[in-house]
């Protein structure tokens, strides 16, 4: 064996299983607001929760598996209410002013986007489903602000994607002002969108 170590939750928890994992969830956000990806280690995690240093190997294989958790739970907060978030009358009304609040958020919250970046485009392997299933998790909420049938809509979300990533890496990582990330993030929605829709036009 190789000595990867690499395992999926897949078993339906017990209420008491799904309250502990949420904690450890939840402590793990806490420390990385707090201090980053760097303060943020499985032992102090199972210690801000409140449990025994082994159970978080029981739902979490690894530290970046549990931010990129941390990252999914972060994304369904601050796009719960796609309809009340992704306002206006056209598709690029709705996309862009959703993607402008993804980035307000993020901006609010720069350290602990920081950890969650770091840990989601992590080569570590035991990422790879918790990372797919954020990724499809995005790609529907890009899709419910668009709201309207859209030529090559899968592209155009894969494509939306990965400006959001971008302009999250640049947001946190790079330490671009708020100001630049939210005009680039409207500008590319509202190009993209548009280039669909000419593609699709009759010659």
């Amino acid at each position: 064996m190789s000595g990867d170590v690499r395992f999926t939750v897949t078993r339906t928890l017990t209420k008491d299983q799904q309250a502990r994992r949420e904690r450890l969830i939840d402590a793990a956000r806490d420390l990385a607001r707090e201090g980053g990806y760097p303060v943020v280690t499985m032992h102090d995690v199972a210690d801000r929760a409140g449990v025994a240093r082994a159970t978080v190997y029981r739902y979490f294989a690894t530290k970046d598996h549990l931010l990129t958790e941390v990252a999914a739970t972060w994304a369904h907060r601050i796009t719960g209410d796609i309809d009340a978030l992704a306002v206006g009358d056209t598709p690029v009304e709705r996309l862009t002013a959703l993607l402008e609040r993804i980035v307000e958020v993020a901006a609010q919250e720069r350290t602990l986007t920081s950890a969650i970046i770091q840990a989601v485009t992590s080569d570590d392997s035991s990422v790879d489903d918790a990372r797919t299933v954020l990724f499809l998790f995005v790609r529907d909420r890009l899709s419910a602000a668009i709201g309207e049938p859209l030529p090559a809509r899968d592209e155009v979300e894969v494509v939306l994607g990965h400006i959001l990533l971008a302009a999250l890496v640049s947001l946190a990582s790079l330490r671009r002002p708020t100001e630049e990330i939210t005009d680039m993030v409207r500008t590319s929605g509202r190009l993209v969108l548009a280039g669909a829709l000419a593609d699709a036009a009759p010659a």
